[in-house]
Formats: C-alpha cells, structure tokens, sequence
C-alpha cells in the first residue's frame, strides 16, 4: 500500500503561507525524527555562528534519520523549528527549500527559544513523516 499525503495550504477561511501548508494528512507508518542539531557525525558543531551553515547541516543530518526509516523529505508532514533568534528563520528557509519541493511543504511551526543544548547551536528542527505501511 503506498501513501498518499493530502497537504492544504489554506483551508477556507484561513490566510495561506508561501512557507508551509496548514493541515496535511495521510494514512500508513509513522516515523517520528528527534529533533536534529547541526552537529557532525564525530559530534563537532558545524557553522558556529552562521545560521544557515548549521540548518543545511541539519536538514542533512534529518535526510540521513529520515533514510534509516525508509523515508525521503517527500514523507515529511510536520516539521518544527527551534531556533534561538527568530530571524534566522530566512535563512533557515533557505536551507529547507533545497530538500524540500515547494508544493509538497508540511505543517510547520517556529519557536524562539532562550538556548539549545549547546550555547553555539543556534537551530534545530524536529520531523514527522508517513510512509506506506510496505515501505521497507
């Protein structure tokens, strides 16, 4: 059985973002990915001090979680940013529309918080996904 994902931008009566699509559903295997730091496979931050550095390196480090489940960032239905300043969120998008088609976008949301778990990471980005209840 492959999955089918239903994304709505805009639901009737609700303003439409560029950014993320308001309701997305589907049925199948959930895959639910911790949330991801832009550390490297030997645990070393990657682009102290530069925002989007560190969100391609989490976007890379999500792609690698996603893959162990089978998954790809077209299963993606919910991401969910934590970021230590809320403008980093340009660059973070940045980062996040190279992996992600611009009409396949899942629900999202943004918080700014005081710190992360190392005072030099400044993103990180949990996902859930659905896959098909044969996918491998």
């Amino acid at each position: 059985m492959s999955t089918e994902i239903t994304r709505v931008p805009a639901p009737r009566g609700v303003a439409a973002s560029a950014h993320y699509s308001h309701v997305v559903w589907g049925s199948g295997r959930f895959v639910a990915v911790s949330g991801q730091c832009a550390f490297d496979e030997r645990r070393e931050v990657v682009g102290v001090g530069d925002p989007g550095a560190q969100a391609r390196q989490v976007f890379e480090n999500l792609r690698r979680c996603l893959a162990e489940a089978g998954a790809t960032f077209d299963d993606v239905v919910k991401l969910t940013y934590f970021v230590t300043d809320i403008s980093h969120m340009e660059q973070v998008r940045t980062a996040r529309d190279e992996v992600l088609h611009p009409d396949r976008l899942p629900a999202s949301s943004a918080v700014q918080v005081s710190a992360l778990i190392l005072p030099e990471l400044l993103v990180e980005i949990e996902a859930y996904a659905i896959l098909g209840e044969d996918a491998p």
